[in-house]
Protein backbone atom coordinates (compact mmCIF):
# COMPACT_ATOMS: atom_id res chain seq x y z
CA UNK A 1 0.00 0.00 0.00
CA UNK A 2 1.40 3.14 -0.96
CA UNK A 3 2.81 5.32 1.90
CA UNK A 4 2.54 8.61 -0.07
CA UNK A 5 0.28 10.41 -2.59
CA UNK A 6 0.66 13.94 -3.67
CA UNK A 7 0.91 17.28 -5.73
CA UNK A 8 4.11 16.51 -8.78
CA UNK A 9 6.95 19.02 -7.78
CA UNK A 10 10.78 19.99 -8.59
CA UNK A 11 13.19 19.04 -6.26
CA UNK A 12 14.89 21.89 -4.07
CA UNK A 13 18.15 23.39 -5.08
CA UNK A 14 21.13 21.91 -3.59
CA UNK A 15 22.42 24.96 -2.05
CA UNK A 16 20.56 27.92 -0.01
CA UNK A 17 19.35 31.32 -1.94
CA UNK A 18 22.32 33.88 -2.19
CA UNK A 19 25.07 31.01 -1.00
CA UNK A 20 27.80 30.54 -3.69
CA UNK A 21 27.77 27.17 -5.16
CA UNK A 22 30.83 25.25 -4.36
CA UNK A 23 34.15 25.64 -6.69
CA UNK A 24 35.10 22.00 -7.04
CA UNK A 25 33.22 18.40 -6.87
CA UNK A 26 35.61 17.99 -3.39
CA UNK A 27 34.02 20.77 -1.83
CA UNK A 28 30.20 19.89 -2.93
CA UNK A 29 30.91 16.47 -1.44
CA UNK A 30 32.25 17.81 2.22
CA UNK A 31 29.64 20.07 2.30
CA UNK A 32 27.25 16.96 2.15
CA UNK A 33 29.08 15.24 4.38
CA UNK A 34 28.28 18.57 6.85
CA UNK A 35 24.88 17.93 6.18
CA UNK A 36 24.42 14.17 6.77
CA UNK A 37 26.39 14.91 10.12
CA UNK A 38 23.56 17.18 11.06
CA UNK A 39 20.63 15.39 10.30
CA UNK A 40 22.15 12.09 11.77
CA UNK A 41 23.09 14.04 14.80
CA UNK A 42 20.23 14.24 17.09
CA UNK A 43 20.22 17.78 19.21
CA UNK A 44 21.04 17.66 23.26
CA UNK A 45 18.16 16.73 25.48
CA UNK A 46 15.95 19.01 26.55
CA UNK A 47 16.37 20.56 29.72
CA UNK A 48 14.69 20.01 32.83
CA UNK A 49 10.87 21.64 32.65
CA UNK A 50 11.65 22.22 29.25
CA UNK A 51 8.04 22.25 26.65
CA UNK A 52 10.23 20.38 24.16
CA UNK A 53 11.38 17.29 23.31
CA UNK A 54 12.92 15.63 20.18
CA UNK A 55 10.65 12.60 18.32
CA UNK A 56 12.63 11.09 15.68
CA UNK A 57 10.56 10.59 12.25
CA UNK A 58 10.14 6.71 12.80
CA UNK A 59 8.96 7.26 16.20
CA UNK A 60 6.13 9.66 14.75
CA UNK A 61 5.54 6.72 12.03
CA UNK A 62 5.53 4.16 14.37
CA UNK A 63 2.85 5.59 16.77
CA UNK A 64 0.89 6.72 14.12
CA UNK A 65 0.63 3.14 12.67
CA UNK A 66 0.08 2.28 16.49
CA UNK A 67 -2.86 4.48 16.68
CA UNK A 68 -4.38 3.54 13.59
CA UNK A 69 -4.16 -0.05 13.99
CA UNK A 70 -6.02 0.07 17.50
CA UNK A 71 -8.66 1.82 15.28
CA UNK A 72 -9.10 -0.59 12.66
CA UNK A 73 -8.91 -3.47 15.41
CA UNK A 74 -11.45 -1.82 17.24
CA UNK A 75 -13.72 -2.32 13.93
CA UNK A 76 -13.84 -5.82 14.95
CA UNK A 77 -16.02 -4.85 17.94
CA UNK A 78 -17.98 -3.24 15.41
CA UNK A 79 -18.48 -5.98 13.32
CA UNK A 80 -19.93 -7.99 16.64
CA UNK A 81 -22.27 -5.54 17.44
CA UNK A 82 -23.25 -4.78 13.96
CA UNK A 83 -23.66 -8.63 13.08
CA UNK A 84 -25.64 -9.57 16.59
CA UNK A 85 -28.21 -6.83 16.36
CA UNK A 86 -28.62 -7.66 12.64
CA UNK A 87 -29.72 -11.18 13.15
CA UNK A 88 -32.52 -12.79 15.34
CA UNK A 89 -32.03 -13.19 19.38
CA UNK A 90 -31.75 -17.31 19.12
CA UNK A 91 -28.17 -16.58 17.17
CA UNK A 92 -26.70 -13.84 18.96
CA UNK A 93 -23.83 -16.07 21.09
CA UNK A 94 -23.39 -17.65 17.94
CA UNK A 95 -22.33 -14.36 15.47
CA UNK A 96 -20.29 -13.33 18.83
CA UNK A 97 -18.50 -16.52 18.74
CA UNK A 98 -17.44 -16.40 15.41
CA UNK A 99 -16.04 -13.19 15.63
CA UNK A 100 -14.05 -14.03 18.60
CA UNK A 101 -12.76 -16.94 16.24
CA UNK A 102 -11.96 -15.02 13.47
CA UNK A 103 -9.56 -12.80 15.39
CA UNK A 104 -7.70 -15.18 17.06
CA UNK A 105 -7.44 -17.83 13.95
CA UNK A 106 -6.51 -14.83 11.38
CA UNK A 107 -3.69 -14.03 14.07
CA UNK A 108 -2.15 -17.31 13.81
CA UNK A 109 -2.32 -17.61 10.40
CA UNK A 110 -1.21 -14.22 9.80
CA UNK A 111 2.14 -14.80 11.82
CA UNK A 112 2.52 -18.21 10.47
CA UNK A 113 2.29 -17.43 6.57
CA UNK A 114 -0.31 -14.88 5.34
CA UNK A 115 1.88 -11.93 5.99
CA UNK A 116 5.12 -13.45 3.84
CA UNK A 117 2.65 -14.57 1.28
CA UNK A 118 1.35 -11.10 1.12
CA UNK A 119 4.77 -9.18 1.34
CA UNK A 120 7.83 -11.02 1.14
CA UNK A 121 9.23 -10.71 -2.51
CA UNK A 122 7.94 -13.53 -4.60
CA UNK A 123 6.85 -12.84 -7.93
CA UNK A 124 3.72 -11.18 -9.59
CA UNK A 125 1.60 -13.50 -8.62
CA UNK A 126 2.48 -14.83 -5.09
CA UNK A 127 4.88 -14.23 -2.53
CA UNK A 128 6.68 -15.97 0.31
CA UNK A 129 9.49 -15.95 -1.37
CA UNK A 130 12.39 -18.52 0.74
CA UNK A 131 15.08 -16.49 1.48
CA UNK A 132 13.90 -12.96 1.38
CA UNK A 133 15.01 -10.75 4.20
CA UNK A 134 13.59 -9.81 6.79
CA UNK A 135 11.75 -12.90 6.80
CA UNK A 136 7.73 -12.51 7.78
CA UNK A 137 7.36 -16.18 8.23
CA UNK A 138 6.79 -16.53 12.00
CA UNK A 139 8.24 -12.76 11.75
CA UNK A 140 11.53 -14.73 12.34
CA UNK A 141 13.69 -11.77 9.84
CA UNK A 142 12.00 -8.61 12.12
CA UNK A 143 14.60 -8.84 14.96
CA UNK A 144 17.09 -8.15 11.99
CA UNK A 145 15.20 -5.80 10.24
CA UNK A 146 16.57 -1.57 9.91
CA UNK A 147 13.47 -0.64 11.67
CA UNK A 148 12.66 -3.76 14.11
CA UNK A 149 9.88 -2.01 15.83
CA UNK A 150 8.00 -0.66 12.43
CA UNK A 151 7.94 -4.04 11.08
CA UNK A 152 6.31 -5.64 13.80
CA UNK A 153 3.63 -2.78 13.87
CA UNK A 154 3.06 -3.19 10.19
CA UNK A 155 2.56 -6.99 10.78
CA UNK A 156 -0.16 -6.31 12.69
CA UNK A 157 -1.44 -3.01 11.30
CA UNK A 158 -1.76 -5.67 7.83
CA UNK A 159 -3.30 -8.25 10.22
CA UNK A 160 -6.28 -6.02 11.28
CA UNK A 161 -6.83 -6.05 7.56
CA UNK A 162 -6.83 -9.65 7.04
CA UNK A 163 -9.31 -10.22 10.09
CA UNK A 164 -11.41 -7.63 8.68
CA UNK A 165 -11.80 -9.89 4.80
CA UNK A 166 -12.73 -12.93 6.93
CA UNK A 167 -15.11 -11.79 9.36
CA UNK A 168 -17.32 -9.68 6.18
CA UNK A 169 -18.08 -13.16 5.59
CA UNK A 170 -19.85 -14.38 8.15
CA UNK A 171 -22.57 -12.09 7.73
CA UNK A 172 -23.86 -13.41 4.63
CA UNK A 173 -24.28 -16.69 6.00
CA UNK A 174 -25.08 -15.76 9.20
CA UNK A 175 -27.52 -18.27 11.33
CA UNK A 176 -27.64 -21.52 9.96
CA UNK A 177 -23.70 -22.53 9.32
CA UNK A 178 -21.39 -25.16 11.31
CA UNK A 179 -19.00 -23.58 13.35
CA UNK A 180 -16.80 -26.14 11.76
CA UNK A 181 -17.37 -24.07 7.93
CA UNK A 182 -16.73 -20.87 9.82
CA UNK A 183 -13.54 -22.09 10.87
CA UNK A 184 -12.83 -23.31 7.68
CA UNK A 185 -12.81 -20.57 5.18
CA UNK A 186 -11.52 -18.48 7.97
CA UNK A 187 -8.39 -20.60 7.39
CA UNK A 188 -8.15 -20.48 3.27
CA UNK A 189 -9.49 -16.44 3.20
CA UNK A 190 -6.59 -15.70 5.91
CA UNK A 191 -3.60 -18.18 3.99
CA UNK A 192 -4.30 -18.04 0.37
CA UNK A 193 -6.95 -15.60 -0.82
CA UNK A 194 -6.53 -12.83 0.90
CA UNK A 195 -2.64 -12.51 1.08
CA UNK A 196 -2.54 -13.54 -2.62
CA UNK A 197 -4.87 -10.18 -3.67
CA UNK A 198 -2.94 -8.43 -1.41
CA UNK A 199 0.55 -9.19 -3.20
CA UNK A 200 -0.90 -8.35 -6.54
CA UNK A 201 -2.07 -4.85 -5.21
CA UNK A 202 -0.04 -3.42 -2.34
CA UNK A 203 3.19 -5.26 -2.62
CA UNK A 204 6.05 -3.45 -4.26
CA UNK A 205 6.41 -7.35 -6.78
CA UNK A 206 2.46 -7.22 -7.24
CA UNK A 207 1.33 -7.56 -11.58
CA UNK A 208 -1.32 -5.12 -10.39
CA UNK A 209 0.71 -2.83 -7.99
CA UNK A 210 1.05 1.05 -8.62
CA UNK A 211 4.20 0.66 -7.44
CA UNK A 212 5.69 -2.15 -9.96
CA UNK A 213 6.87 0.00 -13.20
CA UNK A 214 6.07 -2.81 -14.80
CA UNK A 215 2.29 -3.42 -13.65
CA UNK A 216 -0.41 -3.87 -16.09
CA UNK A 217 -1.88 -0.27 -17.25
CA UNK A 218 0.54 1.71 -14.67
CA UNK A 219 -1.47 -0.44 -12.11
CA UNK A 220 -4.52 -0.22 -10.14
CA UNK A 221 -5.10 2.13 -6.70
CA UNK A 222 -6.77 0.52 -4.21
CA UNK A 223 -5.65 2.71 -1.63
CA UNK A 224 -7.12 1.10 1.47
CA UNK A 225 -9.15 -1.99 0.19
CA UNK A 226 -12.37 -1.23 -1.24
CA UNK A 227 -11.22 -3.94 -3.42
CA UNK A 228 -8.45 -5.81 -1.60
CA UNK A 229 -10.53 -6.21 1.48
CA UNK A 230 -14.24 -5.55 0.86
CA UNK A 231 -14.47 -6.84 -2.62
CA UNK A 232 -12.64 -9.84 -1.18
CA UNK A 233 -14.87 -10.50 1.69
CA UNK A 234 -18.23 -9.72 -0.31
CA UNK A 235 -17.69 -12.45 -2.71
CA UNK A 236 -16.63 -15.06 -0.60
CA UNK A 237 -20.11 -14.25 1.02
CA UNK A 238 -22.22 -14.09 -1.79
CA UNK A 239 -20.60 -17.08 -2.94
CA UNK A 240 -21.37 -18.73 0.81
CA UNK A 241 -25.12 -17.71 0.60
CA UNK A 242 -25.79 -19.41 -2.50
CA UNK A 243 -24.52 -22.57 -1.88
CA UNK A 244 -25.84 -22.87 1.92
CA UNK A 245 -29.28 -21.46 0.98
CA UNK A 246 -31.54 -18.87 2.58
CA UNK A 247 -32.91 -19.39 6.35
CA UNK A 248 -35.91 -21.03 6.95
CA UNK A 249 -38.44 -19.14 6.83
CA UNK A 250 -36.76 -16.31 4.82
CA UNK A 251 -38.92 -16.93 1.88
CA UNK A 252 -42.52 -17.85 1.38
CA UNK A 253 -42.95 -21.72 0.61
CA UNK A 254 -44.51 -21.89 -2.53
CA UNK A 255 -46.99 -25.25 -2.73
CA UNK A 256 -45.97 -26.09 -5.83
CA UNK A 257 -42.11 -26.08 -4.75
CA UNK A 258 -39.80 -23.44 -4.96
CA UNK A 259 -39.45 -20.05 -3.05
CA UNK A 260 -42.06 -17.20 -3.19
CA UNK A 261 -41.92 -13.37 -1.64
CA UNK A 262 -39.16 -12.45 0.75
CA UNK A 263 -40.32 -12.62 4.71
CA UNK A 264 -39.54 -9.92 6.86
CA UNK A 265 -36.90 -11.58 9.49
CA UNK A 266 -35.95 -8.03 10.91
CA UNK A 267 -32.52 -7.88 13.50
CA UNK A 268 -33.31 -8.00 16.94
CA UNK A 269 -31.71 -5.10 18.28
CA UNK A 270 -31.40 -1.69 16.37
CA UNK A 271 -29.68 -0.40 19.31
CA UNK A 272 -26.83 -2.77 18.49
CA UNK A 273 -26.98 -1.83 14.78
CA UNK A 274 -26.32 1.64 15.66
CA UNK A 275 -23.49 1.28 17.84
CA UNK A 276 -21.80 -0.88 15.41
CA UNK A 277 -22.34 1.38 12.65
CA UNK A 278 -20.85 4.28 15.07
CA UNK A 279 -17.66 2.07 15.53
CA UNK A 280 -17.13 0.99 12.37
CA UNK A 281 -17.11 4.59 11.01
CA UNK A 282 -14.71 5.50 13.74
CA UNK A 283 -12.51 2.70 13.37
CA UNK A 284 -12.84 3.60 9.64
CA UNK A 285 -10.88 6.83 10.20
CA UNK A 286 -8.09 4.52 10.76
CA UNK A 287 -8.61 2.25 8.10
CA UNK A 288 -8.47 4.65 5.30
CA UNK A 289 -5.63 7.38 7.23
CA UNK A 290 -3.64 4.74 8.60
CA UNK A 291 -3.05 3.43 4.96
CA UNK A 292 -1.07 6.31 4.39
CA UNK A 293 1.50 4.45 6.84
CA UNK A 294 3.86 6.82 7.70
CA UNK A 295 3.03 10.63 9.25
CA UNK A 296 6.08 11.91 9.04
CA UNK A 297 6.78 11.79 5.32
CA UNK A 298 6.64 15.07 3.94
CA UNK A 299 3.37 16.05 2.31
CA UNK A 300 1.48 12.76 4.55
CA UNK A 301 -0.55 15.15 6.60
CA UNK A 302 -2.13 16.91 3.93
CA UNK A 303 -3.13 13.35 2.29
CA UNK A 304 -3.85 12.41 5.76
CA UNK A 305 -6.78 15.45 6.14
CA UNK A 306 -7.83 14.79 2.63
CA UNK A 307 -8.39 11.06 3.58
CA UNK A 308 -10.08 12.37 6.92
CA UNK A 309 -12.70 14.58 4.72
CA UNK A 310 -13.20 12.25 2.07
CA UNK A 311 -13.92 9.68 4.12
CA UNK A 312 -16.87 11.83 6.22
CA UNK A 313 -18.34 12.98 3.27
CA UNK A 314 -19.19 9.86 1.29
CA UNK A 315 -20.03 8.38 4.77
CA UNK A 316 -22.67 11.09 5.22
CA UNK A 317 -23.82 11.34 1.36
CA UNK A 318 -24.24 7.73 1.57
CA UNK A 319 -26.48 7.52 4.65
CA UNK A 320 -28.82 10.48 3.87
CA UNK A 321 -29.49 9.05 0.08
CA UNK A 322 -29.93 5.32 1.47
CA UNK A 323 -32.46 6.41 4.30
CA UNK A 324 -34.20 8.81 1.40
CA UNK A 325 -34.73 5.89 -0.73
CA UNK A 326 -36.15 3.52 1.62
CA UNK A 327 -38.58 5.95 2.97
CA UNK A 328 -39.63 6.65 -0.71
CA UNK A 329 -40.05 3.30 -0.84
CA UNK A 330 -42.33 3.25 1.89
CA UNK A 331 -44.25 5.76 1.03
CA UNK A 332 -44.89 4.78 -2.55
CA UNK A 333 -46.78 1.56 -0.76
CA UNK A 334 -49.01 3.96 1.33
CA UNK A 335 -46.39 3.92 4.91
CA UNK A 336 -43.82 6.41 6.08
CA UNK A 337 -41.29 4.25 7.68
CA UNK A 338 -37.73 5.66 9.06
CA UNK A 339 -35.31 2.53 8.88
CA UNK A 340 -32.74 2.68 11.31
CA UNK A 341 -31.30 -0.49 8.75
CA UNK A 342 -31.16 1.56 5.75
CA UNK A 343 -29.36 4.65 7.09
CA UNK A 344 -26.39 2.47 8.97
CA UNK A 345 -26.13 0.07 5.70
CA UNK A 346 -26.14 2.80 3.93
CA UNK A 347 -23.34 4.82 6.34
CA UNK A 348 -21.33 1.73 5.44
CA UNK A 349 -21.85 1.61 1.84
CA UNK A 350 -20.72 5.11 1.91
CA UNK A 351 -17.52 3.92 3.71
CA UNK A 352 -16.63 1.22 1.60
CA UNK A 353 -17.02 3.45 -1.84
CA UNK A 354 -14.29 6.09 -0.66
CA UNK A 355 -12.04 3.28 0.95
CA UNK A 356 -9.89 2.95 -2.38
CA UNK A 357 -9.99 6.75 -3.44
CA UNK A 358 -10.12 8.28 -0.38
CA UNK A 359 -6.63 9.83 -0.87
CA UNK A 360 -6.61 10.78 -4.37
CA UNK A 361 -10.39 12.63 -4.87
CA UNK A 362 -11.33 16.00 -4.14
CA UNK A 363 -14.01 16.47 -1.36
CA UNK A 364 -16.83 17.14 -3.69
CA UNK A 365 -16.10 13.50 -5.89
CA UNK A 366 -15.71 11.85 -2.40
CA UNK A 367 -19.20 13.08 -1.81
CA UNK A 368 -20.91 12.18 -5.27
CA UNK A 369 -18.73 8.31 -4.70
CA UNK A 370 -21.09 8.19 -1.46
CA UNK A 371 -24.02 9.52 -3.38
CA UNK A 372 -23.45 6.95 -5.77
CA UNK A 373 -22.34 4.13 -3.68
CA UNK A 374 -25.82 4.13 -1.61
CA UNK A 375 -27.89 3.75 -5.45
CA UNK A 376 -25.48 0.39 -5.75
CA UNK A 377 -26.13 -0.66 -2.49
CA UNK A 378 -29.72 -0.32 -2.86
CA UNK A 379 -29.89 -2.36 -5.86
CA UNK A 380 -27.50 -4.83 -4.93
CA UNK A 381 -29.79 -5.51 -1.94
CA UNK A 382 -33.10 -5.74 -4.07
CA UNK A 383 -31.29 -7.91 -6.76
CA UNK A 384 -30.07 -10.28 -4.44
CA UNK A 385 -33.68 -10.67 -2.76
CA UNK A 386 -35.41 -10.80 -6.27
CA UNK A 387 -32.44 -14.04 -6.48
CA UNK A 388 -33.96 -15.69 -3.74
CA UNK A 389 -30.76 -15.01 -1.91
CA UNK A 390 -30.24 -14.49 1.60
CA UNK A 391 -27.70 -12.72 2.79
CA UNK A 392 -29.06 -11.08 6.68
CA UNK A 393 -26.36 -8.82 6.67
CA UNK A 394 -26.56 -7.48 3.20
CA UNK A 395 -22.74 -7.97 3.25
CA UNK A 396 -22.67 -8.84 -0.58
CA UNK A 397 -25.00 -5.24 -1.45
CA UNK A 398 -22.12 -3.71 0.89
CA UNK A 399 -18.82 -4.95 1.00
CA UNK A 400 -19.17 -6.47 -2.59
CA UNK A 401 -21.32 -4.37 -4.86
CA UNK A 402 -20.14 -1.50 -3.18
CA UNK A 403 -16.26 -2.13 -2.94
CA UNK A 404 -16.31 -2.73 -6.87
CA UNK A 405 -18.07 0.45 -7.15
CA UNK A 406 -15.49 1.96 -4.99
CA UNK A 407 -12.74 0.65 -7.06
CA UNK A 408 -14.00 1.91 -10.04
CA UNK A 409 -15.11 5.39 -9.25
CA UNK A 410 -10.88 5.81 -8.94
CA UNK A 411 -10.81 5.74 -12.54
CA UNK A 412 -14.08 8.40 -13.19
CA UNK A 413 -12.59 10.63 -10.48
CA UNK A 414 -9.05 9.82 -9.55
CA UNK A 415 -7.52 13.65 -10.06
CA UNK A 416 -4.37 13.64 -11.73
CA UNK A 417 -2.39 15.85 -8.81
CA UNK A 418 -2.99 12.97 -6.45
CA UNK A 419 -2.18 9.90 -8.57
CA UNK A 420 1.31 10.39 -8.19
CA UNK A 421 3.42 8.67 -5.57
CA UNK A 422 6.65 6.83 -4.47
CA UNK A 423 7.02 4.22 -1.97
CA UNK A 424 10.29 6.37 -1.22
CA UNK A 425 8.31 9.41 -0.40
CA UNK A 426 8.79 11.24 -3.55
CA UNK A 427 6.34 12.61 -5.85
CA UNK A 428 6.69 11.19 -9.32
CA UNK A 429 3.93 9.72 -11.87
CA UNK A 430 4.45 6.12 -12.96
CA UNK A 431 2.40 5.87 -15.82
CA UNK A 432 2.19 9.50 -17.63
CA UNK A 433 -0.40 12.22 -17.93
CA UNK A 434 -3.20 9.13 -19.22
CA UNK A 435 -3.17 7.87 -15.69
CA UNK A 436 -5.70 9.86 -14.39
CA UNK A 437 -9.54 9.48 -14.19
CA UNK A 438 -11.24 9.92 -17.19
CA UNK A 439 -13.15 12.81 -15.90
CA UNK A 440 -9.90 14.55 -16.12
CA UNK A 441 -9.01 12.86 -19.77
CA UNK A 442 -7.28 9.58 -18.71
CA UNK A 443 -7.64 6.87 -19.80
CA UNK A 444 -5.13 3.83 -18.72
CA UNK A 445 -6.79 3.97 -15.12
CA UNK A 446 -9.90 3.41 -15.57
CA UNK A 447 -8.61 0.07 -17.60
CA UNK A 448 -6.54 -1.25 -14.45
CA UNK A 449 -8.89 -0.82 -12.41
CA UNK A 450 -11.50 -2.87 -14.06
CA UNK A 451 -9.15 -5.20 -14.94
CA UNK A 452 -7.85 -5.41 -11.24
CA UNK A 453 -12.03 -6.18 -10.17
CA UNK A 454 -12.64 -8.52 -12.76
CA UNK A 455 -9.10 -10.86 -11.66
CA UNK A 456 -10.25 -10.49 -8.14
CA UNK A 457 -13.68 -11.49 -8.56
CA UNK A 458 -12.58 -14.68 -10.67
CA UNK A 459 -10.03 -15.27 -7.95
CA UNK A 460 -11.86 -15.38 -4.97
CA UNK A 461 -15.03 -16.75 -6.10
CA UNK A 462 -13.17 -19.95 -7.63
CA UNK A 463 -11.65 -20.85 -4.49
CA UNK A 464 -14.86 -20.20 -2.30
CA UNK A 465 -17.09 -21.45 -4.63
CA UNK A 466 -14.93 -24.50 -4.25
CA UNK A 467 -14.77 -24.53 -0.72
CA UNK A 468 -18.17 -24.15 0.10
CA UNK A 469 -19.30 -26.33 -1.80
CA UNK A 470 -16.51 -29.15 -0.69
CA UNK A 471 -17.83 -28.38 2.91
CA UNK A 472 -21.73 -28.85 1.62
CA UNK A 473 -20.69 -32.10 0.42
CA UNK A 474 -18.87 -33.30 3.40
CA UNK A 475 -21.92 -32.18 5.47
CA UNK A 476 -20.32 -29.67 7.23
CA UNK A 477 -21.46 -26.53 5.89
CA UNK A 478 -25.20 -26.13 7.29
CA UNK A 479 -26.28 -27.08 10.85
CA UNK A 480 -29.73 -29.13 10.87
CA UNK A 481 -32.97 -27.54 10.44
CA UNK A 482 -33.88 -28.70 14.03
CA UNK A 483 -31.07 -26.79 15.35
CA UNK A 484 -31.71 -23.41 13.49
CA UNK A 485 -35.50 -23.49 14.30
CA UNK A 486 -34.56 -23.52 17.82
CA UNK A 487 -31.57 -21.40 17.60
CA UNK A 488 -28.00 -21.63 17.19
CA UNK A 489 -27.22 -20.12 21.00
CA UNK A 490 -29.79 -22.73 22.60
CA UNK A 491 -28.67 -25.85 20.48
CA UNK A 492 -24.66 -25.13 20.17
CA UNK A 493 -23.78 -22.46 22.96
CA UNK A 494 -25.84 -22.99 26.37
CA UNK A 495 -28.71 -21.18 26.37
CA UNK A 496 -29.90 -17.55 25.16
CA UNK A 497 -27.56 -14.10 24.99
CA UNK A 498 -30.61 -12.95 27.38
CA UNK A 499 -31.27 -13.74 30.89
CA UNK A 500 -33.96 -11.76 32.18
Amino acid sequence: RRPHFGTHSSPPPLHSKGAPMADTTQELLQRIEALERRLNTPPPPASPGSSFAYVPASTGDSFFLLCSGLMVFFMQCGFGMLESGSVTSRSTQAILLKNLLDACISGLLWWMVGHAVAFDGGNGFIGGEVGFSPSSFFTAGYRNADDPGYSYLLWWFQWTFAAAAATIVSGAVAERTHLLAYLSYTVLITILIYPVIVHWVWSAEGWLSASNADAFQGGVIDFAGSGVVHLTGGTAGLCGAVIIGPRNGRFQKLPEGGLGVPLPMPGHAPVLQVLGTFILWLGWYGFNAGSQLRIATPGASEVIGRIVVNTTLSAAGSGLVSLAIATLGQWRRGTVNYEVPAICNGILAGLVSITAGCACMLPWAAFLTGFIGAFVYYGASKLMLKLKIDDPLDAFAVHGACGFWGVLAVGVFGHPEFVGFGWDGENGDVAGDEYAGFLYGGSTLFGAQLVALIIEIAWVASLSTAMFFALKMSGILRVSEEVEMAGMDVSKHGGSAYNH
